[in-house]
């Protein structure tokens, strides 16, 4: 069980870091794109990339605000995935598959320190 939650927390600050960087070069005009960019959502994740790596180590270090943080990034991306494919008119695809990316992540990272180690605390009982 420990495994997994190690596997999920190197994935939360794996996303979390390529956030941060990604962004930040972004937001300091290193880096440029073809379409248009949405400075409110390059900024979103450059704060959720922060706190992606936060939650990384909660979850390493196995305590327990690493759960709250992960459901809450989770249900976070998945919001501003429901905004921006079914509500804004104004968005990249290119933005709409990075949030389908980061999303996927974060089920795995919740399945990973979630939910597995609750069903096999479970099992043992």
């Amino acid at each position: 069980m420990n495994v997994l939650k190690k596997i999920a927390s190197i994935l939360a600050l794996f996303i979390g870091v390529m956030s941060v960087f990604a962004g930040s070069k972004v937001l300091l005009g290193i880096d440029t794109k073809d379409y248009s960019i949405l400075i409110w959502l390059v900024s979103y994740n450059v704060i959720f990339g922060v706190l992606s790596i936060i939650t990384a180590y909660f979850i390493w270090n196995d305590i327990s605000k690493g759960k709250s943080l992960t459901l809450f990034i989770l249900a976070m991306h998945f919001m501003v995935f429901i905004y921006l494919n079914f509500i804004s008119s104004n968005v990249a695809s290119e933005s709409i598959k990075a949030m389908i990316f980061r999303t996927s992540i974060w089920v795995v990272i919740a399945v990973l320190s979630i939910i597995i180690p609750k069903y096999l605390i479970k099992q043992q009982n």
